[in-house]
């Protein structure tokens, strides 16, 4: 069961949408153009119901199946991508770049929105499944948790649905390859800022100061020590401190410092004694040293975590589009996404679609690759038919 021929057809308005969607990116909750354009598709598809301003621009599409009674105990399947870009400024040059200096759509979000309109199109035209298939349009994963803001708001229980199914481009994968796994998938990420107060001074008396940068050196490099001496060496964790601003002259020791970085983790026993260790350190450094600093210790996605049974599911409809040979098991990543949220919610699983030889995720350069529009289209379209089927 290759790409779905009317997929194949699809693909050129698919393709248009995704490029006005790349041209006019917007960041997160303020995606009221793209949720517009959203919902005007959806409408014009024939969708049984259209819902706006869930999580505050989210917007949901119901389609319901015209076959039935269903074979299995799901009635209701959702699937989900993503609207909101980046604040980066696009350096690729083509010619539906962004309009918008300072912003793009470099983590291909512009294509899971386009892929995910093309899936409700086709089910809207064919309804070949029994129950709904609802289509979900979110704002805010890139830091906004807009996820999250959604099921608060009511998401999977004013929809009933039961199981929920989301993808991401990936990099470095090959068009017309998936790559998935049980499990962790993704990492939780964590926020580190820290305020030092120390005690000013002229460089030639140190004796008579604190030193704020000597402090946050200290800090750094007590730190990294917590994965390399505190985390079991068969789990993974990630501290990466990535910014430290201190003084503005070279004869002047500073009374102030400030330390900004990140945590990843895997699993939610290595996420609290991080945290744990973190706070020991940093009361610890204080005291070794007798600066004041003060500690924001902020927790941000939860670990992505793919259930068995869906996974399982997943990687067949994947396999049955792309071919056995081009769906793979991949180790997890230490990125985070915050369709965390809705596996925490719902049974479910994420997946990764091939983006071939692009550059990075968020990098000026990133383009998605519209040659992956049928093979992420077609699996959206399986997950419901096979997951629905009468």
């Amino acid at each position: 069961m290759p790409i779905v021929n009317r997929v194949a057809d699809l693909q050129p308005d698919i393709q248009a949408w995704r490029r006005n969607i790349h041209e006019n990116p917007e960041l997160l909750y303020d995606v009221h153009r793209t949720a517009s354009f959203v919902a005007d598709r959806l409408r014009e598809f024939g969708c049984d119901e259209v819902a706006t301003g869930l999580g505050k621009t989210g917007v949901v599409g119901v389609i319901k199946g015209k076959k039935g009674p269903a074979k299995g105990d799901v009635k209701v399947i959702g699937l989900r991508a993503d609207m909101d870009a980046l604040p980066i400024h696009e350096q690729t040059n083509l010619p539906y770049a962004s309009k918008t200096p300072g912003m793009m759509h470099a983590c291909g979000h512009d294509g899971h929105t386009a892929m995910l309109l093309g899936a409700a199109r086709y089910l809207a035209e064919t309804r070949n499944f029994a129950g709904d298939a609802v289509v979900i349009f979110q704002p805010a994963e890139e830091g906004g948790a807009g996820a999250a803001a959604m099921i608060k708001d009511g998401l999977m229980d004013r929809f009933g649905i039961e199981q929920v199914y989301g993808m991401h481009n990936g990099p470095g994968i090959p068009i017309g390859s998936f790559a998935i796994r049980t499990g962790p998938i993704m990492a939780a990420t964590d926020a580190i800022d820290i305020k030092i107060e120390g005690l000013g001074g002229h460089a030639a008396r140190p004796h008579k100061c604190i030193d704020s940068v000597l402090v946050g050196a200290q800090i750094i490099t007590a730190l990294q020590q917590i994965v390399a001496r505190t985390v079991d060496p068969l789990d993974s964790a990630v501290i990466s401190m990535c910014e430290f601003h201190a003084g503005n002259a070279r004869n002047v020791i500073p009374q102030t410092a400030e330390l900004r970085g990140t945590v990843r983790t895997l699993t939610r026993e290595v996420r609290d004694l991080i945290e744990k260790r973190v706070r020991e350190v940093v009361d610890g450094v204080a005291k070794m040293t007798g600066a004041k600093i003060d500690l924001t210790y902020e927790r941000g996605y939860p670990v992505t975590v793919n259930h068995e049974a869906q996974t399982e599911f997943a990687g067949r409809i994947a396999r049955e589009v792309a071919g056995a040979s081009n769906v793979h098991e991949m180790p997890p990543l230490m990125g985070a996404e915050d369709f965390s949220y809705m596996l925490e919610a719902r049974p479910g699983a994420f997946i990764f679609c091939g983006n071939g030889d692009s550059a990075g995720l968020h990098h000026p350069a990133y383009n998605f690759n519209d040659e992956a529009i049928v093979y992420g289209t077609s699996y959206f379209v399986k997950i419901v038919e096979n997951a629905l089927a009468a």
